[in-house]
């Protein structure tokens, strides 16, 4: 097998549970680094082409589990966490490590903290901060979550996937916490820039001007640039579904309101958002909000 990132030759028995953009994305980087990657995908045409890069294609979630060190969850909402828990947590090795990756919230993170105490598994956080192409470079920026030497013992695969990882904190959720702050963020900046371009255009400037002005300068954005760009051109592949972005700023609000923040920009974000969803582009990058404008 190809050495690691940085030299080492740890290897591990990972199963990725979900392969939709981002699972299919860190699983190629999983197997770029050398470790045995078996997947599974409820779907399972998305999880076909991983077989061709040397993935273990399984038939269903118990199987794909009997065999790995480490599991990794990457699926889409709460229901589908738990669905997939409940069908694979006894079928693992009892020494497994299962890493959450999905964007569930608040209340599904407390769900799937009950499921754990139910089943005996061990359990951490590893929030995964960035999109398509980053999961599929291993660039990432992981945002984990849980008891120290249990993180330590799935570093080798967070190395994979990401170029950093930051230690949120020992408590299960607070990889969740982090994730739910960055992505507001995302909402926010990537909405302000559609917005910031519209305003140009409709008093007659070109847009890119807007994106030439702030170059360089304290209120400078790199991510402002990229979605710019797609915004100016009209063109929207999928980075970061829409409807995926709408799901989180829901999860986020209710974060919110439930420890006493304002979500007066949360409430118009889920709007703005709501409305591109409408034109058709739910399926489209994020940067298909500018459209709203």
């Amino acid at each position: 097998m190809a050495p690691r990132r940085g030299g080492t030759e740890t290897h591990v028995r990972v199963t990725v549970l979900g392969t939709g953009a981002m699972g299919a994305g860190v699983a190629g980087s999983l197997l770029r680094e050398g470790h045995e990657v078996t997947v599974w995908n409820r779907s399972a045409d998305k999880a076909v082409p991983l077989g061709d890069l040397g993935a273990t294609v399984a038939p269903d979630p118990s199987g794909a589990v009997e065999h790995a060190e480490v599991v990794l969850l990457t699926l889409f909402d709460t229901d589908a966490v738990v669905d997939v828990l409940e069908q694979a947590a006894g079928d693992a090795p009892t020494d497994a490590v299962w890493v959450q990756a999905s964007t569930i919230g608040v209340a599904g993170t407390e769900a799937v903290v009950q499921l754990a105490a139910k089943y005996g598994i061990t359990l951490v956080e590893a929030m995964m901060l960035g999109t398509k192409a980053p999961a599929e470079q291993g660039t990432l920026t992981m945002l984990a979550a849980g008891p120290a030497d249990q993180v330590d013992r799935v570093t080798p695969v967070l190395d994979a996937m990401g170029a950093k990882t930051i230690r949120a904190g020992e408590r299960f959720g607070d990889g969740t916490a982090l994730k739910l702050a960055a992505n507001a963020w995302i909402a926010s900046i990537t909405a302000a820039t559609g917005q910031s371009l519209a305003l140009a255009a409709a008093l007659g400037l070109d847009p890119q001007l807007f994106l030439d002005a702030i170059d360089g300068s304290a209120s400078d954005s790199a991510y402002a640039h990229t979605k710019g760009a797609s915004i100016i051109a009209g063109e929207f592949p999928a980075q970061f579904a829409l409807d995926g972005l709408r799901k989180d700023i829901g999860l986020i609000a209710e974060a919110a309101r439930s420890n006493g923040v304002a979500t007066t920009v949360l409430d118009a974000l889920a709007r703005v958002y709501a409305d591109a969803s409408a034109a058709g582009h739910g399926g489209d990058d994020i940067a298909a909000v500018g459209t709203a404008f």
